[in-house]
């Protein structure tokens, strides 16, 4: 039996073409169609109904001691309010999933991916001791608000979410709603991501949506806009076979830690180097490269696989990331993909495709 998040009466009325997706029914696009909606987010606000991702709470003394074990990261001097992006990594040096750790006073909140919920729950539920408590939070809404207009928009229901910095987090009230809300998301747009009771759910959308300038967004351009931003999707970029350096998140280490599960792996990759690396890619022409197309060398060896490619509506033509040898990774190098036949000339480039637009 396929999920429904609280809004899945509201989808329908606004016209959402509803697809299965990790164990729930959601909106893939509404009537204007992933282009317009893509656009949309980059020059207005974007509404995303992001409920089937996970959340839940560590709580006591010890639990940022505790969650740290499991991270590469340093999470020991976030103040209540600051959130860390990081990963779980299991005990070859893969990533069992990406998150978002939130410090709160009694310990810490967790969203993870929908498609990981319970893997990860069952993980952290197994690894914490008695000293700290598990909850999963089921009984909550999560939504987005992303674009150039969501600052302006939150400020009208929320001075003080309004005035959070990237990676910040509040509790507040939206007329009066209680919410948690953090300036965060995951299309590299300035946003804010808002957890609230399901009972007020369809309200709190309403509210949003009533704006001048806000639009829904479905799952097709959600993904357009993170490959735009060269941000890493489970199952694509990052899975339980590929490291954090291999995925080019060696930003998330903490210097000199190395009390994590996988970290000798990792620590030898991140000194002497990984055999693989994520990269970006410039397609040539219209032909879109998709995920799990090879890529080859002037000498038509393999050199690596699409992770996420497709057609870039900010920039008019087809973008990919893959997963190369390093030695074939240069920025500027000129690679092949093959498409049904076709040799596709593709060029190595620095990530993100579209810079990075968060409020700092």
């Amino acid at each position: 039996m396929l999920k429904q998040t609280p809004l899945y009466n509201l989808h329908l009325e606004l016209g959402a073409k509803m697809v299965p997706f990790a164990g729930y029914l959601m909106p893939l696009q509404y009537g204007n169609g992933t282009l317009h909606e893509h656009l949309h987010c980059r020059s207005h606000a974007g509404f995303f109904d992001i409920s089937h991702m996970g959340q839940c709470l560590i709580l006591g003394d010890d639990a940022v001691k505790e969650l740290g074990q499991l991270i590469p990261s340093d999470i020991a001097k976030l103040k209540p309010g600051e959130q860390k992006y990081t990963v779980l990594t299991n005990n070859d040096g893969g990533i069992m999933d990406d998150i978002i750790i939130t410090r709160i006073e009694s310990g810490v909140m967790i969203i993870v991916n929908a498609a990981c919920k319970d893997k990860d729950f069952n993980y952290l539920y197994k690894q914490i001791s008695g000293r700290c408590c598990f909850n999963e939070l089921t009984g909550q809404a999560l939504f987005a608000l992303q674009g150039p207009a969501a600052a302006a928009i939150m400020e009208k229901f929320s001075v003080q979410a309004s005035e959070l910095s990237f990676m910040q987090a509040c509790g507040t009230y939206i007329k009066g709603i209680k919410c948690n809300i953090s300036r965060s998301g995951y299309t590299g747009e300035d946003g804010f991501e808002i957890l609230v009771d399901h009972h007020y759910a369809e309200q709190l959308a309403r509210l949003l949506l009533a704006e001048d300038g806000v639009e829904p967004i479905g799952l097709a351009a959600r993904d357009t806009l993170r490959l735009e931003a060269g941000l890493c999707l489970y199952g694509h970029e990052i899975d339980e076979s590929i490291t954090p350096i291999e995925a080019g998140l060696q930003w998330l280490f903490k210097k000199s830690h190395d009390h994590f599960p996988g970290a000798e792996k990792n620590l030898a990759q991140r000194q002497q180097g990984s055999e693989k690396t994520r990269a970006g890619l410039l397609v040539q022409g219209k032909i879109p490269v998709r995920d799990g197309s090879e890529i080859f060398n002037n000498e038509d060896v393999a050199v690596g696989r699409v992770t996420s490619g497709g057609f870039s509506p900010t920039l008019r033509r087809p973008i990919a990331m893959a997963l190369l040898a390093r030695t074939a990774a240069n920025l500027g190098n000129t690679l092949y993909a093959k498409v049904r036949g076709h040799r596709i000339a593709v060029t190595v480039t620095p990530l993100p495709f579209v810079p990075h637009r968060y409020y700092k």
